[in-house]
């Protein structure tokens, strides 16, 4: 892959987009290399980079199997349930507490 042209933050050219743009226009990269890159300035850490793609070399996106439904849904509930009670929490716990609320709060801090 040789020099990549860089642009100035939302000074890219048309027809360029980046992972999350192709997405939305339900596309994706299918395996091109990087058209250009866009820049955007921070003051205290370096610039951001995004990567831009060509549009009209970007595939569809492959539609979901009942396979990989099934699996997302799994995955999915595996993240509600707490690992120290085994109950469903009834949303997704937070990785912070790393166990649903009523184990996190015991009684004795909810007395506090």
């Amino acid at each position: 892959m040789g020099a990549v042209p860089v642009y100035r933050w939302r000074l890219a050219p048309d027809g360029l987009a980046t992972r999350r743009q192709l997405r939305a226009l339900g596309l994706r990269p299918g395996g091109q290399d990087v058209a250009a890159q866009v820049e955007r300035p921070r003051r205290r850490r370096g610039p951001l980079i995004a990567y831009l793609y060509a549009i009209d070399l970007a595939k569809p996106v492959r539609p979901m199997t009942p396979a990989k439904w099934a699996s997302l849904a799994r995955a999915n509930a595996a993240r509600r349930i707490c690992p120290e009670c085994r109950r469903d929490a009834g949303y997704v716990i937070p990785s912070s507490l790393g166990m649903c609320s009523p184990c996190a709060y015991s009684e004795e801090q909810r007395a506090a």
